[in-house]
């Protein structure tokens, strides 16, 4: 069975060029000769794609030979090839150069039309597959998973697809407004005129440890986010907060994203640290502060397991220590801070009265310190925790723990061996969290209206 396929393009001046894209002969005979091998579908990909990228560029060069001014017929320069890099492939596209017409003064003598049209010599819609891919895997399995499945020149490497991301988010990074001490715009009675808030919105924040590579440092922190509305999808956060200078202008531009106004209530839930804390200070009017109740179990679990190693040498004082430790964790959950912190006291006392020869006495006796200090200066972060999980309300950021490992862990993971510098592990965030919550897309489609699908094309699908 002989195939030939053709395309036909016409001209804005109406002139129509059918040219021959690719001819094949196949047989019927066996499952593997029934349609399109891999390498035959990128061969006619790949000659569609150079009919349609030459045939408009030489139609916007024709368009642009002529000043827009008195319509007077351009001079020509000379003409030279540049490479255009596209999803089905890379094409060589004559470029030509005309002198400026001399009814006006412009910014230079002579201008390349086709360097305005196409600065970056690549498509938008192959920068965003690098870009996303890149995001969550690595690299080099970008680079490998693009060409496997189009017609990508064989030239590609990891270190382009990685300044390609570094592009696009330095570009994220450049439309991001100015940091602000608070967001609260609006007066109560502003407020008030608002339309009914569509629920309230709960966002987690945690952090998580990524490997560095500048001397003298193993690891640093990066802060990760998640938003969760009442009904509409979920969004990501991510950033370091020690080379960030705007994380609260980014929580709130992902508050906004999500349709939120300044009289829905917003509850903020972390670990206690400062860092979150401030980053989430100053910026809903109905906001609530909680201290995840995760933070608080894992540290009392630290102690239970130290009591557990205790009991081989003291049972008795074990055994009260444990009693007592389960009481405190009744009364933090229950929000019976008062009750809670003496028992908390009773605890540190009775571990300094108690004589053993068990070795992690002193880290015991460490965490419960630290532990009696955390609660003391989260005091007006724990509520009722009980009475939360009976109305449906979340007490513990575990969806965020969930995120640290999917944002973190996947993509800068230790497995991997990678080190990180902070600017970079920063951008990365920036398209890694876009990618995962599915708002890339959306990003590209804002700089490149030209990508959102139209009617046309959807009735074609």
């Amino acid at each position: 069975m002989d195939i030939e396929i053709s395309v036909t393009i016409t001209a804005p001046d109406g002139t129509a060029h059918t040219d021959r894209i690719a001819a094949f002969s196949k047989g019927i005979e066996a499952a593997g000769d029934i349609g399109l091998s891999i390498e035959e579908g990128k061969a006619v990909l790949l000659g569609i794609q150079r009919k349609v990228v030459a045939a408009q560029c030489e139609a916007f060069c024709i368009k642009h030979a002529r000043c827009t001014c008195c319509d007077r017929k351009l001079r020509g320069k000379g003409r030279r090839q540049i490479r255009y890099r596209t999803v089905f492939g890379d094409i060589a596209v004559e470029s030509p150069r005309f002198y400026s017409c001399q009814c006006h003064n412009g910014p230079a003598k002579t201008f390349s039309p086709l360097n305005e049209l196409l600065p970056d010599h690549i498509a938008p819609e192959l920068l965003w597959l690098e870009t996303k891919w890149a995001s969550l895997v690595s690299f080099g399995v970008t680079t490998n998973l693009l060409k496997d499945v189009l017609p990508i020149d064989m030239r590609l490497n990891p270190d382009t697809i990685r300044r390609h991301l570094g592009r696009v988010a330095t570009r994220m990074e450049a439309e991001l407004s100015d940091e602000r001490y608070s967001f609260i715009e609006t007066s109560p009675h502003q407020r008030a005129q608002l339309p009914n808030p569509e629920g309230q919105i709960t966002v987690g924040i945690d952090g998580g440890y990524v490997r560095s590579r500048d001397a003298g440092q193993s690891h640093f922190e990066v802060t990760v986010g998640k938003s969760i509305p009442t009904d509409r999808p979920s969004r990501y956060l991510g950033l370091v907060q020690s080379h960030d200078d705007r994380p609260k202008r980014r929580l709130h531009e992902v508050l906004k994203d999500q349709g939120w106004q300044e009289n829905q209530p917003v509850t903020f839930m972390t670990d206690g640290g400062d860092t979150v804390i401030n980053m989430a200070r100053h910026m809903a009017p109905a906001s609530e502060h909680i201290l995840d109740w995760f933070h608080i179990t894992m540290r009392i679990t630290v102690m239970q397991q130290y009591v557990k190693g205790l009991a081989h040498h003291n049972p008795a004082e074990a055994e009260a220590i444990a009693r007592l430790l389960r009481q405190i964790k009744g009364f933090l959950w229950n929000g019976n801070l008062h009750d809670g912190q003496a028992a908390i006291e009773d605890l540190a006392i009775d571990l300094e009265v108690v004589e053993t020869d068990y070795a992690s006495i002193t880290a015991l006796r460490t965490a419960a310190s630290e532990f009696e200090t955390y609660i003391a200066n989260n005091a007006l972060m724990i509520p009722n925790y009980a009475e939360r999980r009976r109305y449906g309300e979340r007490v513990s950021t575990g969806f965020v723990e969930s995120t640290v490992n999917t944002v973190v862990g996947k993509r800068f993971g230790k497995r991997q061996q990678m080190r990180w510098s902070k600017r970079g592990a920063h951008l990365m965030l920036q398209t890694r969290t876009r990618a995962l919550d599915g708002t890339l897309r959306a990003k590209f489609e804002q700089w490149h209206p030209a990508l959102k699908p139209s009617s046309e094309t959807k009735m074609a699908a």
